[in-house]
């Protein structure tokens, strides 16, 4: 066995690591990683959804979860947003705001999406309780207790409209509210939330006292559909094509899970949705930010979305790279080998290329006829002595007594050579005289 390969096999013989157990650690880094892959991706929202809220993740009495569904299966792309910077999107936003909302905060998100996309504000009425933290009573998660309704207080927003509660003007015969080529009656007409003010145009009223139950606001803008459910005149169209309408929904009744039990409801409730998109293919999103359901996007989503894409990108193929690389050479680096190689054999060769490129090969013909002189002479036994000429004169009388003849002449001629190819062919003479004389 060479040294380099007894290099080589003590390297892997004496490895420190054990295969079983860096498969292991491999195996384990690998499901850490997914798992802290999930637990970022999970994107919990801050408390729970469905909390008997009056918002869209909830399914009590007073949520809207059965507006998002009824929404979804009409073929709208609906989603829930968490996200205060997803509020100025392209889309129809449909806020419920609670009671106790900050009414400039409120105006700053209405106005920032003025060009961006529709936005219908449905109102809150009801105080609600979750019964399943009643002692003793049994309920699904979500299931409320409706408290007495109140009106919300939402100053620096609208100052201009005002909203009250009071029971239905129609009689028991008759509806309770009408619009949209739609009538009906209301789950509690004895509490009812109505808006009032100039701005508004009203689109579903109160049957009996034509109370406001919801309106957009006629700000100037062009609203075809929504003026067609409204019934203006040609007279009140507005000119400004450029901005959304702002629909607001007083009677939550309408819209909410409570309300929605009802199939006339429930198709109002559409065509409502419908007059504000008029037409255009917009998602729609309900905003959970405002019922304290907010939270920033996780970041896994940051990851794969631009401008972190690019990068999540270089990772993924530079880990691949290293995973590749380190498959190809599992296990501690092998010793590595001499570039030069030990003994006198690579010392030869190594001398050889030397003068090779130094292109000095004609002068190696006499000393290389010496050096055979010195072998023979030690072969057949003389005493080498200063007389060149005579030494080579008598190994040439003792190789003929042996029978062996050429000695004087190749010398001379190896003496004189200066092609490599003359060179190789006299020293190889030579060196046959003397293998002839070894035998």
């Amino acid at each position: 066995m060479s040294a380099a390969a007894a290099s080589q096999s003590g390297s892997r013989a004496g490895s420190p690591f054990d295969p079983r157990v860096v498969l292991g650690l491999l195996l384990f880094g690998a499901l850490a990683f997914i798992a802290a892959l999930y637990f970022i991706g999970t994107g919990e929202p801050s408390g729970d959804e469905n909390n008997g809220g009056g918002h869209a993740a909830s399914t009590g009495l007073n949520g809207f979860a059965g507006l998002e569904q009824l929404l979804e299966a009409d073929g709208h792309n609906v989603s829930l947003v968490r996200n205060a910077a997803e509020l100025d999107d392209a889309n129809l936003l449909i806020l419920t705001p609670p009671h106790a909302m900050d009414g400039e905060e409120l105006a700053q998100i209405v106005e920032k999406r003025r060009y961006a996309g529709p936005t219908i504000i449905v109102l809150p009425k009801w105080f609600a309780f979750p019964i399943g933290k009643i002692p003793g009573v049994k309920a699904k998660r979500g299931w409320v207790m409706l408290g007495s309704p109140t009106t919300p207080s939402w100053p620096g927003f609208h100052d201009d409209i005002s909203v009250k509660i009071a029971p239905s003007g129609a009689a028991k015969v008759q509806p309770d509210w009408a619009g949209a080529g739609l009538a009906g009656s209301l789950p509690d007409p004895a509490q009812v939330l109505s808006g009032s003010g100039a701005p508004l145009a009203p689109i579903v009223a109160g049957a009996g006292d034509s109370a406001v139950l919801a309106a957009y606001v006629n700000d100037g803008g062009v609203y075809p559909a929504l003026e067609e459910m409204a019934g203006t005149s040609e007279a009140a169209l507005g000119e400004n094509e450029s901005i959304y309408p702002l629909v607001f929904v007083f009677e939550p009744d309408l819209m909410n899970n409570y309300g929605l039990a009802d199939r006339n409801r429930a198709m109002l409730a559409l065509r409502i949705v419908d007059a504000a998109i008029d037409g255009e293919d917009l998602p729609i999103v309900f905003d959970l930010t405002l019922n304290g359901l907010g939270g920033t996007k996780n970041l896994l989503t940051l990851a794969f979305t631009p401008p972190f894409l690019a990068a999540t990108l270089c990772l993924l193929i530079a880990a691949i790279v290293v995973a590749w690389r380190a498959f190809r050479r599992f296990g501690p680096p092998l010793a590595e080998v001499s570039s030069i190689a030990f003994g006198k054999r690579q010392l030869a060769i190594n001398g050889a290329a030397l003068i090779q490129r130094s292109q000095r090969l004609h002068l190696l013909g006499t000393p290389y006829a010496a050096l055979m002189r010195g072998r023979l002479a030690h072969a057949l036994g003389l005493k080498t002595g200063s007389d060149a000429a005579r030494t080579d004169a008598e190994i040439d009388r003792l190789l003929n007594l042996r029978g062996i003849s050429g000695f004087l002449e190749g010398s001379e001629a190896l003496r004189r050579a200066r092609s490599p190819h003359d060179l190789l062919r006299r020293a190889h003479a030579l060196r046959q005289i003397e293998r002839k004389l070894e035998q």
